[in-house]
């Protein structure tokens, strides 16, 4: 594993540091005197303080203080990374399009930063994976619902890959969204954007249904999928995480 430490860099050397690892695609890690802003389905500020900010290569971003296992702020997989020197500080922004959100982290100091080049950690075999659930799908349709008809797995849509796509006893088009634990709104904003891919492919008019089948799902994100006229199925592999609401960056 290769990695880069800054000791209390200058703005210019973090930044120049910054962008050499957002392109090489690495970890980063960032502990400083710092404000943090969110701006997107609801807004947050925190004052100055010492925090630990982390940008994942996926687009994740989180701000941690010094308690608690959850990050005070975040930004799911999926975000851009940007830096810039601002206003006498290192601005840092982790930018989400749709929904459009933004996590601005401003250090008037930092204190210590570090790249890593982390690699094979995303060829881990997990039992109880994604990849079995949908065989089960495959292997037994109505854990959907009775009469339901599988008909491509993986399928293109201009929002991503569909894990699932079939159609319903009366034939109308169904996206499966599957996960093998407890999620949250994210997986409900995911499923809701393949449903609309799906109806701009299909004729005006058609009804298209979308279904997240978990084995457990947050109040919050069972309000979205109400929302969008979306469904859960209860079914996959529980496995007691019993994660809080994971609602985007506007926690604090």
């Amino acid at each position: 594993m290769t990695a880069t430490t800054l000791h209390e860099p200058a703005h210019r050397e973090a930044l120049w540091e910054l962008e050499a690892a957002f392109d090489r695609g690495d970890l980063i890690t960032l502990f400083g005197t710092c404000t943090v802003e969110y701006d997107g389905r609801a807004a947050s500020s925190l004052g100055p303080g010492a925090r630990l900010l982390v940008l994942k290569p996926d687009g994740s971003a989180l701000v941690h203080t010094d308690e608690g296992r959850t990050p005070v702020n975040w930004q799911p997989p999926g975000c851009e990374h940007r830096a810039a020197v601002r206003d006498g500080g290192l601005r840092v922004r982790s930018v989400r399009t749709s929904p459009a959100e933004t996590l601005d982290v401003r250090f008037s100091a930092v204190d210590q930063l570090a790249a890593y080049g982390v690699t094979g950690g995303r060829s881990v075999e997990v039992v109880g994976s994604e990849a079995d659930l949908k065989e089960r799908v495959l292997d037994d349709p109505e854990l959907v619902e009775p009469g339901f008809e599988p008909l491509a797995t993986e399928r293109e849509s201009d929002a991503g890959p569909i894990d699932v796509f079939g159609r319903d006893a009366e034939g109308r088009p169904v996206v499966v969204e599957l996960k093998r634990r407890r999620v949250g709104p994210d997986a409900a904003g995911q499923l809701a954007r393949y449903v609309n891919a799906v109806e701009r492919e299909e004729p005006d008019g058609t009804e298209v249904r979308g279904v997240l089948l978990a084995p457990s799902i947050t109040d919050r994100a069972r309000e979205l999928l109400a929302d969008e006229g979306l469904e859960h199925v209860a079914a996959g592999p529980p496995d007691g995480d019993g994660d809080a609401d994971s609602d985007g960056g506007g926690e604090t």
